[in-house]
């Protein structure tokens, strides 16, 4: 049988059928490929894309830093699925405000230097050691946060111009003193009232609900019952913290790794110079012969420092007798970093040198020899690196064989277990848009709410959710989207319609109580007839504690002597009353001051909003996600 198909398969028509099978192959291929493109972005803003990328690490940033900030409040708040989809929201429309701002800024002209951009980061702190700019702290922070040297170049690019824009909008705004004292007088401002609450449980009993009133309102308010779909999942997951506690290293495994990467533990020389700076962007025989004739005064014995105070273009370093401080090999112009490394001993001077900066006259001052720190000093590092290295290897092996047992053992996360010698977790029930943070990852999410895994319940692939991290999912459980049905949701409708109703017989009350006050009516019998009374407040403040909200909100807008019925969030329904209006004290100098800059402030986030929407107005923009 296999020969007449190997037969079969030489023939003509065997070939253009095989033929046939290649282009469907190569066209699905590219289909597949071009239709997958729109999958990972979140937004087009006039052309320009917004990846799912760019949106997941902004919305990971942000929800880190709130968290760190806000604990177990911002926790409470996530696990309302609605609150982190406008959160989600929020983010996305921050990068289309930013993405509008850089485009503006790029219509404007604006644009910043190769120069401006290496001049801020020498400038910028956390690069410096005592002061200086240190090449090599540079480079571990850039490759700390995940940058290149030309990217991270980049990120300042865009902020610098960003900055530019931001900058021209803050400088444009100001507040006026009489604006300030106004405002001062308006928050020193507070206010004597009354007010009654009534209680809406005291109408709970003349409140009847019909089941054609939960019918209706069912009705129309259905989509209040749509759930959303739900799954939980069983994953194993293994990192590689998880392998290094058992990671055996030896003596000569660390020996080994230190003479191998000896560079690693080798300090490069560094020099100390000073230098008088002829600032010339050509060649000029003038500004070469002024040069020559004060390298011929510092040969006379001329003090160098007092030469470079007068003579060098300089300014920043002449102050300091020309003073360059300590760099090493990489930060300097190549001529002067040659000429600079080319003189052997504190003292010697340099013939005049030219760099694209103009011409100088450098003098060493000083040199700290290349140095390789001891072993003994390194050992606990070194040990950490090896037995990284060690616990890589055998992350990469187990990821190869849970890879194969997860596809060969589509069923059951048992062997993949077994093999990562890791126990099955499991999840609750949880919707697309609020897991848990143990699975809050793209990958993980998309994988769990895919058709593969709900229909053919099946493990997934190896997902890896970071530098030696990965996970394998299965769903356990499934709760398809629906609506739920009347009967589910009856008693809770009904509860919902009796505390309107109470509150509505509530406010029809109290609204009674308002009409015979205007009318100069004595209330006091029909306030006893509920067991109500006013409770008088002084001197309450716009932020006073002991006060529900929305009644201090109805006092501020309230004329003297007039009243407002207010609905509070417990249900309950308030008639106030705003007896008296007290001014406050007159500000002083400082925090009339400090007044000005918050009006500006905020007068700064007002106008930058209305750019923004102004932006938004006039883009085509397109979410995708």
């Amino acid at each position: 049988m296999l020969e007449r198909i190997r037969e079969g398969s030489q023939g003509v028509w065997a070939m253009g059928i095989l033929g046939l099978v290649i282009l469907s192959f190569m066209f699905a291929g590219v289909g597949s490929y071009i239709n997958s493109s729109g999958a990972t972005v979140a937004a087009n803003v006039n052309g320009e894309e917004i990846t799912l990328d760019e949106l997941e690490k902004a919305y990971q940033n942000e929800r880190a830093r709130m968290e760190q900030q806000y604990g177990d409040a911002f926790a409470t708040l996530t696990s309302d699925a609605g609150y982190l989809q406008n959160f989600r929201k929020g983010i996305l429309d921050r990068l289309i405000g930013e993405k509008l701002m850089d485009q503006a800024a790029d219509n404007l002209g604006l644009r910043v230097s190769d120069e401006q951009i290496k001049k801020a980061i020498v400038s910028m702190n956390e690069f410096q050691i005592d002061g200086k700019f240190d090449n090599d702290r540079y480079l571990a922070i850039l490759r700390q946060a995940g940058y290149q040297p030309s990217t991270f170049r980049d990120y300042m690019r865009v902020d610098m111009v960003r900055r530019q824009l931001s900058q021209s909008l803050i400088g444009s705004e100001f507040a006026l003193l009489n604006e300030a004292q106004f405002a001062h007088m308006i928050q020193q401002q507070t206010r004597d009232l009354r007010y009654v609450t009534v209680p809406a449980s005291k109408f709970n009993d003349k409140v009847e609900v019909s089941e054609e009133q939960i019918s209706t309102y069912y009705q129309a308010n259905i989509s209040q019952f749509d759930t959303e779909e739900k799954v939980s999942l069983a994953y194993v997951e293994l990192t590689l913290e998880d392998l290094m506690s058992d990671v055996v290293v030896t003596e000569q495994e660390l020996s080994d790794y230190y003479q191998q990467n000896i560079n690693d533990y080798r300090t490069s020389e560094e020099r100390q110079a000073s230098h008088i700076l002829f600032e010339s962007s050509e060649d000029d025989d003038s500004v070469l012969a002024l040069a020559e004739s004060v390298l011929a005064k510092v040969e006379d014995g001329g003090d160098f420092a007092e030469l470079a105070k007068e003579y060098s273009s300089d300014t920043f370093s002449a102050e300091n007798g020309g003073d360059l401080g300590w760099f090493g090999k990489g930060i300097m112009d190549p001529a002067f970093e040659e000429a600079a490394f080319e003189l052997n001993a504190a003292g010697d001077v340099s013939s005049v040198v030219k760099s694209s900066f103009g011409y100088h006259i450098i003098k060493l001052t000083d040199v700290k020899p290349e140095e390789v720190t001891a072993f003994e000093d390194v050992k606990d590092e070194v040990t950490t690196k090896v037995k990284t290295s060690k616990a890589e290897e055998e992350f990469y092996a187990l990821q190869l064989r849970i890879a194969e047992v997860a596809f060969e053992m589509p069923d059951s996360l048992e062997e993949v277990a077994a093999v990562a010698n890791k126990s099955i977790q499991t999840t609750d029930l949880f919707t697309r848009v609020a897991p848990p943070q143990v699975v809050a990852n793209p990958k993980v999410v998309a994988s769990a709410f895919s058709d593969e895994l709900i229909a053919e319940g099946v493990n997934s692939e190896v997902l890896e959710l970071g530098t030696n991290h990965i996970m394998v999912v299965r769903v356990a459980s499934h709760e398809e989207e629906r609506t739920k049905a009347l009967d589910e949701v009856n008693q809770q409708i009904k509860s919902t319609l009796l505390a309107e109703g109470a509150q509505q017989a509530a406010r029809d009350w109290i609204l009674d109580v308002k009409t015979q006050l205007a009318n100069n009516e004595d209330i006091t019998a029909k306030l006893d007839s509920m067991e109500l009374s006013w409770e008088d407040k002084t001197a309450v403040t716009r932020n006073e504690a002991g006060v529900s909200r929305s009644i201090i909100e109805a006092t501020f807008k309230l004329a003297e002597n007039k009243t407002e019925v207010v609905d509070l969030i417990t249900g309950d329904v308030s008639l106030v009353q705003l007896m008296k209006v007290n001014e406050g004290e007159a500000a002083d100098s400082m925090q009339i001051t400090s007044i000005q800059t918050q009006l500006a402030s905020l007068k700064t986030q007002n106008l930058y909003s209305a750019v923004i929407e102004s932006l938004r107005a006039e883009a085509d923009i397109e979410i995708l996600q």
